[in-house]
């Protein structure tokens, strides 16, 4: 159950990272600005999770830091789910984050 838990963390953050990208290259903008939207949403989520997400991050956060860094972090994926209207997806993809994060607390993961 555990292990099942670890995919499902890396699957959110894949799904956080598709949803600001899939975001930023929909706009209704020119293309070269959808484009430059999107790869600037990709930029800013990488950078920001290998600097202080990931498990080998530079600046690592604890604490309630990391739970404000997570809130951000997955509600931004969560917010590029809902700003185009899909609210039963954002709803859904955060109620996974919820448990899954939930579980990795009281697993220690």
């Amino acid at each position: 159950m555990k292990t099942a838990n670890l995919a499902v963390l890396f699957a959110v953050e894949l799904i956080a990272l598709g949803a600001v990208g899939a975001y930023g290259f929909t706009r209704d903008v020119s293309t070269p600005l959808a484009w430059l939207y999107g790869l600037l949403g990709l930029a800013v989520m990488i950078a920001t999770w290998s600097l202080f997400g990931s498990p080998k991050a530079r600046w690592k956060t604890r604490g309630s830091a990391r739970v404000a860094f997570e809130l951000a972090w997955f509600g931004a994926g969560v917010a590029a789910l809902a700003l185009p209207g899909a609210y039963a997806w954002a709803a859904l993809f955060a109620a996974v984050c919820a448990l899954s994060k939930a579980l990795a607390a009281a697993w220690d993961q």
